[in-house]
């Protein structure tokens, strides 16, 4: 799958990206908020991730700009059963708070919505890392409690905010996961 939105290409990651994905993701600040992500971050570990098999519908992308087209990013949704699926996403630095996570994040979660018929998204974010939380805040996810992950970069647990976001509702003209349109 690949998607495109305003300023992004959200796209599978290719052994060629290595270098570019750990120049990405190889920031502290980055890989302390991701639970499987090792610190320091090095070429042999965007390597590994990248050999990863993947099923053809499995939504995991590299987030890649438009037009100068660098690699920003990555997101994916992980199947828990049930129709449900886990939403996860990073960001480099230089372009937090630019509004590229939750752009991604929307054109992520209509997938989840229309091409996999997921009924549940569930995201969680650390506790010290409140932006996460923002970014799912605006795609409609609510609270549904608190839980604790263990981070391989910090090396033991860290407390975690956990959300969810139902897909059976109907969307609400102001859930940013509504307002994009998709086709397969």
């Amino acid at each position: 799958m690949f998607a495109l939105t305003k300023r992004l290409t959200l796209r599978p990651g290719w052994p060629e990206d290595a270098p570019a994905l750990s120049l990405a993701i190889g920031h502290e600040a980055v890989v302390r908020n991701l639970s499987r992500a090792p610190w320091p971050y090095a070429l042999g570990d965007a390597e590994a991730f990248l050999s990863l098999p993947r099923a053809a519908h499995q939504a995991r992308f590299q987030i890649m700009t438009r037009g100068e087209n660098r690699l920003i990013g990555g997101i994916e949704l992980i199947a828990l059963g049930d129709r449900t699926h886990e939403l996860g996403y990073w960001l480099t630095p230089d372009r937090w708070g630019l509004g590229y996570a939750t752009e991604a994040a929307t054109a992520v979660t209509q997938m989840a919505r229309h091409a996999l018929g997921s009924e549940r998204l569930v995201g969680r974010h650390m506790i010290d890392n409140p932006a996460s939380g923002r970014v799912l805040r605006k795609l409609g996810f609510v609270e549904t409690g608190r839980s604790r992950l263990f981070s391989l970069a910090r090396g033991g647990e860290v407390e975690c905010v956990d959300l969810a976001l139902d897909l059976t509702r109907p969307c609400v003209t102001s859930d940013a996961a509504c307002a994009m349109p998709i086709a397969a």
